[in-house]
């Protein structure tokens, strides 16, 4: 090789070594488009920082970029910060750099990081979005869904705006961009912290002052200084509380009863009337059985009425209990809420908490009065209130009713065929017959007004004495007689002694004979009457007179005797 092709050779490599050196520099010195670098702040003017970002490149970057939302930027001419590059030259040669993005950057590693270990991460809310609010995580955005801000509702999140914070990480996605935080989550965790100190210190039985929270038909919630303990409003006050607003405020601060402390869910049972004297200690004491006390109705059921003797004490009317005479009503009907009214103390039973009341007991049995003012026998007038196929209802004093048989309306013939005669709300006069008070029943009688006929036709009959009556019809069978208007039938064996004189065409209508009484049935009002027994007493009667037959006198002499000494 010549000397000048070494040279040539040289110079060569020498402008290719330079190319490789400057290219190698270029690509260590030049910073890569998409990456975080580092830069300096040259000067701030018209809202913005000059950075350098190294290698003759600057860039611009407002000032705002440099701040938090709602605070001033910190940043000072000579300060070192970090930057996204987007492109090392634009339009007018300058490198076009961002502090948001690279805020962002930083923020997703660190997020990500946090998510991992499930730490709290800390921000401010700055914007209301659809569905909840945007959270600014120190450079990187995240969605609070409305129902993460707190453990109830907020209605008004102005004084959360702009607050830093604690958050946790419920969701990320670095691809997609997405972050979705909780504040909820840090707010519970700290109340169940703050509840497990506080029930901690609390034992059952204690008595501790509260501030009512909130109030429901079935209790109320009392703040016992940051956990929450439920007052059930059947444990508000020994009597009967229709709704917990009678008896509390929002706002009022009680003192209550630690009665049960769940270990597992931290539920507090609380009551009030555990701290007051339970009434009931008293009551066999204050309410001896069979006393007359007055009382308020303060519930009514199908099954009765409770009456309220005093706070905490509540009886039974049980509905049999209510009315002497209306017994298939409902008690609504009877009484009312809230009317005071006079009952019986009928029983009780401390260890259920029970006391049996009765209403009807403080008034008069309307039967008892009415067995006085009507004894048997007295006429009483009322309206038909029911006619039923074996009587009817008569209406009476004090709402009771008397019942008309069918057999106590008429002498003559069968009552069937006369109820017909009757209507609903006819004034119907009667005779008390008979009061069972025991049974609540009284029995009238339609067909005793006028008297009994047959008893006053047979007054002073007897059985065996001889009547004369009259001959009314000639039957087959007999004959049909009459005594005193009540009608009898005397049989064809009872017309003669002889049985060829028992022949009822012996007698005519009109006649009059004497026979002899064998019955009296009252209840068939009928007469037995015979003839032949009137006969055969006759004779026995003449042989006890004048001797018997075995004087040797004959049947005939002692007869005619005895016919010829009655002529006398």
């Amino acid at each position: 090789m010549t000397c000048k092709e070494h040279h040539s050779h040289m110079a060569n490599a020498s402008m290719e070594e330079f190319e490789a050196l400057l290219n190698e520099s270029f690509e260590l010195e030049t910073p890569t488009e998409g990456h975080v670098v580092k830069g300096r702040v040259l000067a701030i003017e018209a809202g913005q920082a000059i950075i350098d970002v190294g290698y003759k490149m600057e860039g611009r970057v407002d000032l705002k970029e440099f701040a938090n939302p709602g605070e001033t930027p910190d940043i000072t001419v000579g300060d070192e910060v970090e930057v996204y590059l987007r492109a090392a030259e634009n339009a007018r040669g300058e490198a076009v750099i961002s502090r948001e993005m690279a805020r962002r950057e930083e923020a997703w590693d660190r997020l990500e990081k946090a998510y991992a270990e499930e730490k709290r991460v800390e921000g401010a809310i700055f914007n209301r979005v659809k569905g909840g609010f945007t959270v600014d995580l120190g450079g990187a955005v995240a969605f609070l869904p409305g129902s993460q801000v707190d453990v109830r509702p907020v209605r008004d999140a102005g004084p959360l705006m702009g607050l830093k914070q604690p958050f946790q990480i419920l969701k990320m996605d670095r691809r997609r961009g997405n972050i979705v935080v909780s504040r909820r989550a840090i707010l519970e965790e700290s109340r169940a912290e703050q509840r497990a100190e506080v029930i901690g210190k609390l034992s059952e039985g204690d008595a501790v002052d509260g501030v009512v929270k909130n109030i429901t038909e079935y209790g109320a919630f009392v703040d016992l200084g940051g956990v929450d303990g439920l007052l059930h409003v059947t444990d508000m006050a020994w009597r009967r509380v229709n709704h917990p607003s009678e008896i509390l405020s929002i706002g009022e601060t009680v003192k209550v009863q630690v009665i049960k402390i769940n270990k597992e869910t931290h539920r507090i049972s609380l009551g009030m009337k555990q701290l007051m004297a339970d009434p009931w200690d008293s009551v066999e004491q204050k309410y001896p059985l069979e006393t007359v006390h007055t009382g308020r109705v303060t519930n009514i059921t199908d099954y009765g009425a409770f009456v309220e003797l005093e706070p905490g004490v509540e009886g039974l009317v049980h509905v049999s209990e209510m009315s002497w005479t209306k017994k298939n009503v409902h008690p609504g009907k009877i009484v009312s809420t809230s009317q005071e009214v006079e009952v019986m103390v009928l029983e009780i039973d401390s260890a259920k908490r029970r006391v049996s009341l009765g209403l009807k007991q403080t008034m008069r049995n309307p039967w008892e009065v009415f067995e006085e003012n009507h004894p048997v026998g007295t006429q009483v007038e009322g309206e038909v209130k029911n006619i039923t196929e074996f009587g009817l209802f008569i209406g009476l004093d004090e709402e009771i009713d008397g019942m008309v048989h069918l057999s106590d309306l008429t002498w003559e013939g069968r009552g069937e065929d006369v109820i017909g005669n009757y209507r609903k709300g006819d004034v119907v006069q009667a005779v008390v017959t008979e009061v069972d008070t025991d049974k609540e029943r009284i029995s009238l009688s339609v067909k005793a007004l006028g008297g009994d006929p047959f008893a006053e036709a047979i007054d002073g009959v007897k059985r065996g004495a001889i009547i004369t009556v009259n001959v009314t019809a000639i039957e087959d069978g007999g004959v049909e007689v009459e005594y005193e208007g009540m009608k009898s039938f005397i049989r064809r064996s009872d017309l003669a002694r002889d049985r060829a004189d028992q022949r009822p065409e012996r007698f005519q209508v009109g006649d009059k004979i004497d026979v002899r009484v064998t019955n009296i049935d009252a209840r068939s009002r009928r007469l037995g009457l015979s003839i032949k027994a009137r006969e055969i007493a006759e004779e026995k009667e003449a042989v006890e007179q004048y001797g018997s037959s075995d004087s040797g006198a004959s049947l005939g002499d002692i007869l005619g005797a005895a016919l010829k000494g009655g002529d006398n």
